[in-house]
């Protein structure tokens, strides 16, 4: 992770600070040896201050006959008009290429995010990473993406000009930690590499055995490693790019009814899901009151061991059992308040 703002500006004006601090130093000295003890070292520090910075004064220490002093002079005027320079130069930089204005934005998210409760965390922002970020874009979902190319980011920014990220490397435990990671509802392992993919699979669950965590594999072959090291679940993009293929061939309606579904920025229809609470077990799902929701279709409920299609209104629901619906981001919200008094832990809205 990248440094905060103070060691940032420590690190690049260290040099020309402690090359002005030597020759200052060297030049009081100098002066004090040449001037003879006529001249007070404070008469030398002046000496050397006024020298550097090529105000214009007086000699305070007079070098008429003193072809030494001269020379000694005409060194510390060239290095130290050069460290200036170098420290202006860097100043400038610093401010006009931007990278003051990036130190404090990135300060700012790193504060953000230390609010972040239950938030997801994109380890790679690739094109299945670009495509993650804009379903929680899409969908009013807090996230955090970590990568460590900022060309990458660049390309983000340019889609997601708020999007909230951090610089650095998603396998070291400090970036995780500064993605809030103790606190996340889950993670995407979707790095180009299967090997850091498990890796972070493994790490974010030693860091927060709770979080799920959903893994991109390329080699089928290594699923089931990624499964052992703690993904919840792995997703192989070439499977999938296989099966909606073979979707779009002999069921095209349902894949086109999907593709809308996705993609109308008007409706922004999604199928959710949402946990049903210990206050509801027992209750005929009528007593969700859901025609307060009218964008809200109950498509199934998954109780244990089972799936419930277009359940009735008098099915009574259970412990453990998940309401499959079919809403938009703000009906959801609106629903878990309703539920919920709150909105709902965002693992249970998926």
């Amino acid at each position: 992770m990248k440094d905060n703002i103070y060691s940032k500006v420590y690190k690049k004006f260290r040099i020309a600070g402690v090359s002005i601090a030597i020759i200052l130093v060297i030049g009081t000295v100098g002066y004090k040896l040449l001037g003879g003890s006529k001249y007070s070292v404070i008469d030398c520090f002046y000496m050397t201050f006024i020298t550097i910075a090529t105000i214009g004064f007086s000699e305070i220490i007079d070098m008429t006959n003193n072809p030494s002093a001269r020379l000694f002079t005409v060194f510390i005027a060239v290095a130290g008009i050069s460290m200036a320079t170098y420290a202006f130069t860097n100043i400038t930089a610093f401010v006009v290429e931007g990278e003051l204005s990036e130190t404090f934005r990135r300060r700012k998210m790193e504060n953000l995010i230390k609010k972040f409760k239950n938030h997801y965390i994109i380890c790679g922002i690739g094109a299945v990473g670009l495509n993650i970020a804009n379903e929680m874009q899409g969908t009013k979902r807090q996230h955090v993406i970590v990568d460590s190319d900022r060309r990458k980011i660049d390309k983000l920014l340019e889609t997601f000009r708020d999007a909230i990220f951090i610089e650095g490397d998603a396998t070291d435990n400090d970036v995780l930690l500064a993605a809030g990671v103790t606190e996340a509802g889950g993670l995407f392992a979707v790095t180009g590499d299967d090997n850091q993919n498990l890796v972070l699979s493994l790490t974010a669950k030693q860091m927060n055995s709770s979080i799920r965590v959903v893994a991109r594999c390329h080699d089928t072959k290594n699923i089931e490693k990624m499964k052992k090291a703690g993904a919840d679940a792995v997703v192989s993009p070439s499977s999938i790019g296989g099966l909606r293929m073979a979707s779009e061939m002999v069921r095209s309606t349902v894949v086109s009814f999907l593709d809308i579904m996705l993609r109308d920025k008007e409706k922004n229809l999604r199928v959710e899901e949402i946990q049903v609470i210990e206050s509801f077990v027992g209750k005929p799902v009528s007593s969700l009151n859901l025609g307060a929701c009218p964008s809200v279709l109950l498509l199934a409920i998954k109780t244990v061991g089972t799936w419930i299609y277009n359940p009735s209104c008098d099915y009574v629901m259970k412990q453990g059992d998940i309401l499959i619906v079919m809403t938009t981001p703000e009906e959801r919200e609106k629903l878990e308040t309703i539920l919920f008094g709150e909105r709902s832990d965002p693992q249970s809205s998926q």
